[in-house]
């Protein structure tokens, strides 16, 4: 195959982190290639004089938008590759209205983001986060004293909103398990759902039945506070909630009030409604809640796959094969 010409843009910090050593001698096998790898964001000038002659774009986290003027500039682009997740914030849809194919790397990331919910449903489960507050501060009786029983995953309910990439990795990590799975998600068949071993329910009857509720869903107008009070109440008073998507889907001001009265065990949460979460907010302050800052994403160890994973991506485009991680249209339309 000829050289095709690409175009790498995005931060330099971004490029260290989910790139390996040899990922550019990589591309240069079948590409010729512009890096441009920044301190200072691009402006939207010059990323058209970039792009202007460029067969492929590759993007990742603080790369500059691709936007309708770029791609109107863009004579040969054919393809973009944004190695992470949602391409939402990243490609304009005037991109795949001119038919220019797009590749991700959200199934990659979700495997990680799946393996961190796992152990956020075994850490709740198993109390383990508040058994170490306790022994830190020197309090080994604890463990007597806790307010309620510590429980096993196995023969247990978990409610998944949301039925994505993440979500569909952790029905597998699950199944050793012996679970129940409920699932709410509107826009996948139940057909789809059913072929995982879970069964489609309403978001009512997730809520009601559910020993976890574990968040997996886009943020959208119709998504946003989608877990307010009234299904906070609806939720068993010994579940947990977990989110590990956007912290919007929650109303946080609702959780802190469930929290708070015991409509619901607890709550782990690695997204908030702002970040990073203000340190005077009122979920700071509660026992019964696990949080951390915006880690359930891809590990350091799969983080620096993603620049590999695209560039094989574009590779395949080039040799006519059959692409692994293509976004489509309809899809863009629900990602967050």
């Amino acid at each position: 195959m000829d050289k095709v010409k690409v175009l790498v843009i995005m931060p330099k910090s971004t490029y260290s982190r989910i790139s390996r050593p040899n990922d550019l001698s990589y591309l240069t096998s079948f590409a010729e290639v512009t890096a441009c790898l920044f301190d200072e964001k691009p402006t939207e000038e010059d990323v058209i004089k970039l792009i202007v002659d460029a067969d492929a774009c590759i993007t990742s986290w603080g790369s500059p938008k691709i936007t309708e003027r770029i791609i109107n500039s863009a004579n040969r682009l054919k393809i973009i590759g944004h190695a992470a997740g949602s391409v939402k914030p990243y490609i304009c849809e005037e991109a795949f209205k001119k038919g220019i194919v797009v590749v991700h790397a959200a199934p990659i990331i979700a495997k990680s983001v799946a393996e961190f919910t796992l152990a956020m449903i075994l850490n709740c489960l198993r109390a383990i986060p508040w058994h170490m507050r306790a022994i830190m501060r020197g309090d080994w009786n604890y463990r007597i004293r806790k307010p309620y029983l510590t429980k096993d995953l196995r023969g247990k309910t978990i409610g998944v909103l949301g039925f994505g990439y993440v979500a569909r990795e952790l029905v597998k990590l699950l199944k050793p398990f012996n679970v129940k799975v409920l699932v709410y998600d509107p826009y996948v068949s139940q057909e789809l759902i059913k072929a995982y071993n879970a069964q489609p329910v309403t978001l009512s009857e997730l809520l009601r039945k559910a020993d976890i509720v574990t968040i997996h869903a886009a943020l959208t107008e119709e998504t946003r506070h989608m877990i307010g009070e009234e299904e906070l109440k609806i939720m068993k008073p010994t579940a947990y909630l977990i989110n590990t998507a956007r912290g919007a889907i929650v109303d946080e001001r609702a959780l802190v009030k469930a929290l708070k009265e015991g409509w619901i065990a607890g709550a782990t949460l690695d997204v908030f409604e702002i970040e990073p979460i203000p340190r005077d907010h009122e979920l700071l302050k509660l026992d019964n809640v696990i949080i951390t800052p915006h880690i359930a994403g891809p590990s350091d160890e799969r983080r620096a796959t993603l620049l590999r994973v695209i560039i094989e991506e574009i590779k395949r485009f080039f040799e006519k094969k059959e692409l692994r991680y293509r976004v489509t249209f309809g899809r863009l339309r629900v990602m967050a």
